[in-house]
């Protein structure tokens, strides 16, 4: 199918960034010869939306015939029941996008497609290559004709290249992959059907599942992929397993086969947990709304205050203050109301707006903060901006003090792996200590969960998690070219918990 390029994007001048690190993106993948694959490729993405909203995106297989539909927007904006209808097949990937390698724009929507000697492959990439620009370098030289500017092409084109050369798609795939450094959690659609796969540190999630309820392993079956269990639990399929870091899946007529292609040394990524992904999915066993919760009674523990109530910043700083609630014994309350329908907007407010600051987003109950001594909890600060407009808010609202506490350690470092951060030098923890990070924002107390504290909550081994927005020590090295785009080459970074 072919769609019209859409007008150009307004200017980013023209959007205020949030004060939060951005989302990564979301994947999918679906086998099944007896299901609308199409439809369960949609409803997966939808329920991925929040790792991505600039655009979407779903590639078919009818077996070797291939259809796909890419556009600008969000998952519902997208598509529709017509287009829809028009992407028949028997297994499908789909992948929402929030930009970090490459820019907003049409020709850089997901999944990448590629004709090769055996047939098209579609790929949708979650994730960051740190080599990407040496891997550029190897495929121009060898004439490959690239068209966008994403790291997901790169990958693409090393695999077609290696099928080109005589490979099967397996050793192709494998092939590809090892000359990827960084982070990707991969689905990739041939004409023989689907893989998977997670970079070897898995910093990325990637989990699978299966339609079927009889015995999953029994014949063909009907199989799931997604970034989240909820892409799972919303096409109700079952939740089978992670998708092992270092590991290739391949699903097709035959059933269900597994690759181990290099030794697996994991460091899923700590902010998944702590804010990207979505609070229902599964991490660990457990919901990730239990894990948060458990921070934020640690947090009690670590930073007591003596308050009148807690509340949160919504939605992601919910389950924190409700478990700095209960270990406190502090009341929680709703103390700020969040307009949901709010997306990124490309009408400038009138002064008198933006004086107002945060209030398209989120309002104050005066009568239940009014005379108040108030705790807010959130889960980041990145730049300090949005929280001192909610704390002049709470204010204006009437509470006589208000107290911070964030869900966990400051922000000193960029990412490198599929988040999109600022620069070193806007990281307002790189270059203040906590007090004078209090007297910016303006509250009365201020303070962060210990590194110890939120790897310790996740019942996990401390080593086997990226914390390297928070300590620097980054898992896979990163060239001195890619780290000068994100990196302060001048000023020193005040260390962790200072």
């Amino acid at each position: 199918m072919s769609q019209p390029l859409p007008a150009s994007l307004p200017s980013s001048a023209a959007i205020e960034r949030p004060d939060k690190p951005e989302e990564a993106c979301g994947v999918f993948g679906m086998y099944s010869p007896k299901e609308d694959v199409a439809t369960l490729t949609y409803f997966g993405l939808y329920a991925l939306q929040h790792r991505g909203q600039e655009s979407a995106g779903i590639a078919t297989f009818d077996r070797s015939e291939v259809h796909s539909f890419k556009g600008m927007g969000l998952v519902s904006q997208v598509f529709d029941d017509e287009i829809l209808k028009q992407l028949p097949g028997q297994w499908a990937i789909g992948h929402t996008r929030y930009s970090t390698t490459g820019s907003s724009r049409m020709v850089n929507a997901q999944p990448a497609i590629l004709e090769t000697r055996l047939g098209k492959l579609a790929l949708a990439h979650n994730g960051n290559l740190v080599n990407a620009a040496a891997l550029r370098e190897e495929l121009l030289e060898r004439d490959h004709d690239l068209v966008t500017t994403t790291d997901t092409e790169l990958i693409a084109f090393a695999m077609a290249e290696a099928v080109n050369d005589g490979l099967d798609w397996t050793e192709a795939a494998i092939q590809a992959f090892k000359r990827c450094e960084g982070a990707f959690s991969l689905t990739i659609a041939t004409p023989e059907g689907i893989m998977a796969t997670r970079d070897p540190r898995g910093i990325r999630p990637l989990v699978l599942g299966y339609l079927d309820h009889d015995d999953p392993q029994n014949g063909p079956g009907q199989y799931a992929l997604a970034s989240e269990t909820c892409g799972l639990d919303i096409i109700n399929a079952q939740y089978l397993r992670d998708v092992q870091p270092g590991e290739l899946i391949l699903i097709n007529d035959a059933g269900l086969t597994s690759v181990q292609w290099a030794p697996p040394q994991r460091r899923l990524c700590v902010f998944e947990m702590i804010y990207f992904a979505r609070p229902d999915s599964v991490f660990h066993g457990e919901s990730l709304y239990s894990y948060r919760q458990r921070l934020g009674r640690r947090l009690a523990e670590e930073s007591p205050v003596e308050v009148d109530l807690v509340m949160a910043v919504p939605d992601s700083g919910i389950p924190a203050a409700i478990g700095y609630s209960q270990a406190s014994g502090i009341p929680y309350a709703e103390g700020l109301i969040k307009n949901r329908y709010v997306g990124r907007t490309f009408i400038q407010p009138t002064q008198t707006m933006r004086e107002a600051g945060i209030r398209m987003k989120l309002n104050p109950l005066r009568d239940v903060l009014a005379g108040k001594r108030v705790l807010i909890v959130d889960d980041s600060i990145v730049r300090g901006t949005t929280s001192r407009k909610i704390v002049k808010a709470l204010r204006d609202a009437g509470a006589t003090e208000v107290h911070m506490r964030i869900s966990s350690p400051p922000v000193t470092h960029p990412c490198f792996y599929g988040i999109d951060t600022d620069s070193q030098d806007q990281l307002i923890a790189a270059t203040k200590s906590v007090k004078d990070i209090e007297a910016q924002i303006e509250v009365d107390s201020l303070a962060y969960l210990s590194w110890q504290g939120m790897l310790e909550a996740t019942g996990e081994a401390l080593d086997s998690f990226c914390s390297a927005c928070f300590t620097g020590d980054y898992p896979v090295e990163v060239p001195e070219l890619f780290r000068r785009s994100k990196l302060m080459l001048e000023k020193t970074p005040v260390g962790v918990g200072e």
